[in-house]
């Protein structure tokens, strides 16, 4: 009986552990837009915030609010814009941009 008990025991926690571990979409956003927000330099910058955007249009199929998504995509594209030319500082802050309205989207 013991035994069983500490089976399910073993179980329950695995599985609690396997689903904390899942992040939505818009969260995986959340953190690709960080890091291109601390990027070194453009070609990362530039990875990162594709890397945001893949993940907040996977998001739409969320509960999430659509208008800070739209938004924080919009933001996401002006960083890869910015980048692109060379202007690194404005790429941060288009992400910072994109960063905040996915938050926004989030509650």
């Amino acid at each position: 009986m013991n035994i069983m008990l500490w089976g399910i025991l073993a179980l329950t926690v695995l599985t609690a552990n396997a689903v904390a571990g899942t992040r939505s979409h818009l969260d995986q956003a959340m953190q690709y837009s960080e890091a291109a927000l601390y990027a070194r330099d453009g070609k990362t910058l530039i990875e990162k915030a594709e890397e945001a955007k893949q993940q907040a249009s996977l998001a739409s199929a969320e509960k999430v609010d659509g208008k800070h998504r739209e938004q924080g995509l919009q933001c996401l594209d002006n960083a890869i814009k910015e980048a692109k030319a060379g202007n690194v500082e404005a790429a941060r802050t288009a992400s910072k941009d994109a960063l905040d309205h996915f938050t926004r989207a989030a509650q």
